[in-house]
């Protein structure tokens, strides 16, 4: 079995980061293992209280899982200060980790503020550089390349912009306001503009789907699929999720949804 390392914050509730991860990650046939950046107590309403580990603590995590169980891919999501994000980078160069996935979680589907100002810098600077495809949404796309993205010109123009700063791959994700659920993916190896289609789907629980998306991806690259056909497969998969309208408000499990480990739904 393939394995997958997940860099991001703990969800109390089940439905973003870490928890929202390893469920992914299972669904999808790979192994899934953690390094927890933050405690947060949260719902799918808001985030009401962040407790960061120590610098020191997300090390000795990311050493306990390199030394022993390699992973074929890493997904990098919450990481709220430069101090971690040094950490991070520091490591994954030193293990010569690959296919990196980097969702660059700024704030949070409920609209809280999850990195603070100082740490983009250390995010662009030393994250971006390393990672194989990094996922922002509009507004964190907005952030990244400088530029305000209205339409699917300017979602080119911003994809190829961040994708050229950074060297890395991008998957802009696009929005309610902007080409609905379509995607851009812009490799920066061959300059080369993929789209990929979605439909948009009325599902009001929508708390993780940046998480998913990306561990999905993780998951797929692990596999050896090439990036087109590992997003590809992600965006399949996701849309199954969704299309199952799970209402997590009433306390539904996957159970009661007649999943499988296949990653689709019955």
């Amino acid at each position: 079995m393939k394995t997958v390392l997940s860099i991001a914050g703990s969800d109390s509730c089940g439905g973003a980061g870490i928890q929202a991860d390893l469920k992914t990650m299972t669904m999808n046939g790979v192994y899934g293992m953690t390094a927890i950046t933050a405690l947060t107590a949260q719902n799918t309403t808001g985030v009401r209280a962040i407790s960061e580990v120590t610098p020191e603590f997300l090390k000795q995590q990311l050493d306990a899982v390199f030394e022993d169980i390699y992973p074929d891919a890493v997904k990098i999501g919450m990481v709220s200060s430069s101090e971690l994000i040094r950490v991070i980078a520091e490591r994954l160069k030193f293990y010569g980790a690959k296919n990196i996935v980097v969702d660059p979680v700024m704030v949070a589907t409920s609209g809280a503020k999850l990195l603070q100002d100082e740490a983009i810098d250390t995010l662009t600077s030393c994250l971006l550089p390393i990672a194989t495809v990094t996922t922002p949404n509009i507004p964190e796309a907005e952030i990244l390349s400088g530029m305000e993205i209205k339409n699917v010109d300017q979602m080119q123009e911003a994809a190829e912009l961040i994708g050229t700063k950074f060297n890395c791959a991008v998957l802009l994700k696009g929005g309610h306001t902007v080409n609905d659920a379509n995607d851009l993916l812009y490799r920066d190896s061959d300059k080369k503009f993929i789209w990929f289609e979605g439909k948009r789907i009325n599902n009001p629980n929508t708390h993780g789907t940046g998480c998913t998306l990306s561990s999905a991806i993780a998951s797929n690259l692990a596999k050896g699929f090439e990036l087109e056909d590992a997003v590809r497969k992600a965006k399949e998969y996701i849309s199954g999720a969704l299309s199952a309208m799970l209402d997590l408000g009433k306390g539904s499990g996957p159970m009661q949804h007649n999943f499988d480990l296949t990653g689709k739904f019955a």
